[in-house]
């Protein structure tokens, strides 16, 4: 194939060559996919009902389920069909479908993680201009701008690769349409541009990891500084969920993405890639309610609720 118009589909990298391995892999991705769904839409919807939890803290939080909501749902559910029905093809329109909203939910968590770190920091750092800095209007701002630089981010990324010729065939070393792969199908002389692109990207990428981190070393001096234990503890159950997303983001991102070409090989690449997109979405949840008392107190009234709508018990309105 000496040029993408003669590609019409391309053959994502099989889990499985055995029908058992394939319909294991079914079973598993489907449990992981089915406890995102679950984690991700309690929180988004003990969010919205619960009037306690309408605080700019929450509401990124609620931005930040869907985006993983967004970022799951691109990938899984088309690997569990080609394995449950042993095929691999994705059509051209869909591998840059795929490719397109994958990485505009990557990038738009990204960017959101970055937001909420800020909000941690004027939380603690700055407590007493906190509504003025972080209102309704500009956590609303906010938010759209972490959307919408993923969605440029995006748009640019996938209309500069998927305009490259491609001169290496049509198959991906990967179980869904990651750019990186793509790339690797390109002619050789016609790629660059879009390395050029990774590369600014990496800069945007390490400005705002550096942010994190800045914001992290000022909340961290300011908790210190805090009297008394109780409070310590609180500031860090605030802020620890947060950190720890953050960090299992990015380790994952950087083993997929910055490890050595020496020992890189397709069922690497293929750990890696589950690692960082299908992982973080199902743990999230997880993570962000195991040290928030509020948010596991209204995700428990929601299903206690709706559990005793459903019975018509009168535990809900007791």
């Amino acid at each position: 194939m000496s040029n993408r118009t003669f590609i019409t589909q391309f053959l994502l990298l099989a889990f499985a060559d055995t029908r058992e391995l394939q319909l294991l892999h079914f079973w598993l991705f489907l449990g992981i996919y089915l406890a995102a769904l679950l984690g991700n839409g309690l929180i988004i919807t003990a969010i919205a009902c619960d009037h306690h939890l309408h605080t700019p803290m929450y509401f990124f939080l609620l931005n930040l389920s869907l985006l993983d909501l967004g970022s799951i749902s691109t990938t899984v559910p088309k690997s569990m069909t080609n394995s449950l029905w042993g095929t691999r093809d994705v059509s051209y329109t869909g591998c840059a479908a795929q490719a397109f909203l994958f990485v505009f939910f990557i990038s738009a968590e990204y960017s959101l993680l970055t937001v909420m770190a800020y909000d941690r920091y004027v939380a603690i750092c700055n407590p007493l201009h906190y509504r003025t800095l972080l209102g309704s209007r500009a956590c609303v701002h906010t938010a759209a701008a972490a959307w919408g630089s993923g969605f440029l981010y995006a748009f640019m990324h996938t209309a500069n690769t998927f305009l490259l010729p491609l001169c290496q065939g049509n198959a991906l070393d990967q179980f869904f349409c990651e750019i990186p792969q793509i790339l690797k199908l390109s002619c050789s002389e016609t790629y660059l541009r879009e390395v050029g692109l990774i590369v600014f990207s990496a800069f945007v990428v390490f400005g705002c990891f550096v942010f994190i981190v800045l914001s992290y070393v000022q909340i961290f001096r300011a908790v210190l500084r805090i009297p008394f234990q109780q409070g310590r503890h609180k500031a860090f159950s605030t802020c620890l969920p947060h950190l720890a997303m953050v960090s299992l983001f990015l380790i994952t991102v950087m083993f997929a993405y910055l490890k050595l070409p020496s020992v890189s090989s397709p069922s690497l690449d293929l750990v890696a890639a589950v690692l960082y997109s299908v992982v973080p979405p199902a743990v999230n949840p997880l993570i962000y309610s195991m040290r928030n008392q509020e948010l596991k107190d209204a995700v428990w009234k929601l299903v206690t609720g709706c559990f005793c709508e459903a019975r018509s018990c009168p535990l809900y309105s007791a």
